[in-house]
Order: structure tokens, then sequence, then C-alpha cells
């Protein structure tokens, strides 16, 4: 297999996840599908780049992101939502900056760093509007 190969397959570029898109909640689906392209990048480096440091700390955020939305939902306040969807808005922006170093260690290519940081970048946006819309009302 090419190494193109192996990337797609571990990033999972062209996959779909377990929950379904077009899904009633447009952040659960999102950070559910960063999550599981960061799982299989974080599982590529670990088996082909023998990296295990940066990885975890990218593990870690990147799956904290979709546990802390589904914890908002089940939030018992207004309060306590917001503050949920903040906390998965700051390891969002943690999944971005591992991501960048990574990429500047060339650890990542250009390509594979593009279309992970552009999905996190994504997740930030909405998880920044949903924050705002929260505190003005």
């Amino acid at each position: 297999m090419k190494n193109e190969e192996l990337v797609t397959e571990y990033l999972g570029v062209g996959t779909t996840s377990a929950v379904a898109e077009g899904s009633e909640n447009i952040i659960v689906f999102k950070s559910f599908g960063l999550a599981v392209r960061v799982v299989k990048l974080c599982r590529f480096l670990r088996d082909t780049r023998q990296e295990y440091v940066l990885t975890k700390q990218l593990l870690r955020s990147g799956t904290s992101i979709g546990a802390n939305v589904e914890e908002a939902i089940g939030g018992i306040s207004r309060a306590d939502f917001s503050a949920k969807i903040s906390i998965a808005y700051k390891e969002a922006r943690e999944t971005s900056y591992w991501l960048k170093l990574l990429r500047a260690t060339d650890y990542l290519t250009e390509d594979s760093f593009k279309s992970m940081f552009e999905d996190c970048e994504e997740v930030c946006r909405i998880l920044r509007a949903i924050l705002n819309t929260t505190r003005t009302k």
C-alpha cells in the first residue's frame, strides 16, 4: 500500500462516521467526525512514524471536544450548557495547536494537515457561534 493510500485510510478521508450526516445537531455530527479522524491520525502517526508524545496530546484534546458537546446537551441549566460548550471550544483550539505543531515538525504533509485543520477550524467556528448565542440570551 502506498503512503498516500495509508494516509487516506488512517485519516478517514471520504469515510462516513457512526453519527449520521444531516443529523439534527450539526455540532454533534462535526465533533464526532473530527474525533474519528483524530483517532485514525493518531493511530497512523503511532504506527508509521513512531510519534507518541504529540499524538497523545492530540488524541486527548481531539476526542474531548465531542465528549464535552455531549455533556453540554445533557446539561441541567443554561450555565451548565455554556460551561461545557466553552470547554469544548477550548479543546478545539488546543487540537488546532497540536495539528499546527505536527505540521511544523513535518509529521503531517501539507495536504493531510489542511484537511484536518479545516475540519477543526469549522468545529471551532460552530462552537464559538453557539457560545455567542448562549451568552447573549
